[in-house]
């Protein structure tokens, strides 16, 4: 399919979650511009690329402040020259710095408002339309993270809320406290984890998917090709870019090759809309460096596969035949299966409930959410004497349990009487 005809595809507009975010049905990943993969480009020609995709109907744009000082000026200086209410604008915090063995996460509600407060500073903008915690900080119940996101929202400085790289319980509760909008993953036919446990919850709760890396890091574009990588390329340290791995994977490569040559399109055309493919509120943000592969990205919208072709393309890359794990040990600790946080501590809330039960008085004083075991109950005898239960082997216990609610915390009670 000639090029010409590839870039007269009109991008269509799709929901990304149920939150009433509109997007461009393919983004753009900003983090190649600025050498988070390879060598960065110039600033003249990141401009470029994104005014580009821009006028190609590309209005979902993202970044991250973690991909360098320079990475959110820029974004902002190509922002003074488009219509800033028709760019869907998505950056992230919380990745503060990498190190040899781990990356330092910070989600504290101080550091959230700081991080975004620097953000529209650098983009020079009054809002950011979906805000994203790069990565979980497993130091802290996800509540209090998502409390000052949430005030943030109520503020007006964001706009939507949503989390790269969370796990299906992180997920959960953060949605508890404030709608999540969109889960940030790595989503493409040679990483598909996702798929089991954290895809099925966001289609549960109405919440979007945008596929980081949707080519395999450049694998399906042409990096398994024999694209040589820099050397100083992220991609190096990548267990399945090296040795034995790559030459395993370049195996699967070839399958995909074919299959692209059945259906007259490129790999990395095929590869993306195997994506568009995976149901509503799928936005893969693939990223580039070359002005023709937003071109060739574009065309991937013209294709249509039939659940039989769907089958059989999921079926050339299979996890199994997969080499290597999709990041390097450094990074494997804050990806979405390590992003369990803390249970929250609740405040005390002093929960009285007294009656009649076979005709004598009773009252029960609990501070123990359901979760916790009955350490302690208070009962009140008929007297209006007070006794602390430290132990229920003296208590004479009815087999009437009953449930209630104080300050939106969730008791369950023992019901004692004597």
């Amino acid at each position: 399919m000639g090029e010409e005809h590839m870039v007269q595809i009109q991008v269509p507009r799709v929901k990304l979650g149920n939150q009433g975010l509109e997007v461009s049905k393919l983004g753009f990943g900003c983090a190649g511009l600025f050498g988070v993969y390879d060598i960065s480009v110039s600033e003249e020609l990141a401009v470029s690329i994104i005014k580009y995709a821009f006028s190609k109907g590309i209005t979902f744009l993202d970044t991250s402040d973690f991909y360098g000082p320079n990475a959110e000026l820029l974004v902002g200086k190509v922002l003074k020259e488009l219509p800033r209410e028709k760019i869907q604008l998505a950056t992230k915090f919380g990745l503060v710095r990498a190190e040899p063995t781990h990356m330092v996460v910070n989600g504290t509600p101080e550091y959230v408002r700081s991080c975004c407060e620097a953000t529209l500073k650098h983009l020079d903008v009054g809002y950011i339309d979906l805000y994203y915690q790069h990565r979980i900080d497993t130091s802290i119940p996800i509540e209090e993270t998502m409390g000052e996101l949430k005030k943030l929202v109520e503020e007006g400085k964001i706009k939507y809320i949503g989390l790269c790289e969370a796990s299906s319980d992180t997920i959960r509760r953060a949605h508890a406290v404030h709608p999540i909008t969109a889960i940030e993953m790595e989503w493409s036919l040679w990483t598909r984890e996702i798929e089991e446990e954290i895809l099925p919850l966001c289609r549960e709760l109405g919440i979007g998917i945008v596929p980081y890396s949707p080519l395999g890091r450049g694998f399906f574009g042409g990096k398994a090709a024999g694209e040589n990588l820099p050397a100083n390329s992220f991609l190096r340290s990548n267990p399945r870019f090296q040795g034995e791995n790559f030459e395993k994977n370049k195996l699967l490569y070839a399958k995909i090759e074919m299959l692209a040559e059945k259906h007259r399109c490129t790999p990395a055309q095929l590869a993306l809309a195997w994506l568009f493919h995976q149901g509503d509120y799928v936005v893969p943000i693939p990223g580039t460096t070359k002005i023709k592969n937003i071109d060739n990205n574009i065309g991937s919208l013209r294709l249509k596969f039939t659940q039989e072709e769907l089958e059989e393309i999921s079926a050339a890359v299979t996890p199994e035949e997969v080499a290597g794990a999709r990041v390097a040990d450094n990074l494997i600790r804050c990806s979405w299966r390590f992003a369990n946080t803390p249970a929250r501590e609740t405040k005390s809330s002093n929960l009285f409930t007294t009656g009649k039960l076979n005709g004598s008085s009773f009252g029960v004083f609990s501070q123990n959410p359901v979760t916790e075991t009955y350490r302690k109950l208070a009962v009140v005898g008929g007297r209006g004497k007070f006794r602390m239960a430290r132990g229920f082997a003296k208590l004479k216990t009815c087999d009437l349990n009953f449930t209630t609610e104080c300050s939106f915390i969730e008791y369950k009670v023992t019901v004692f009487h004597y």
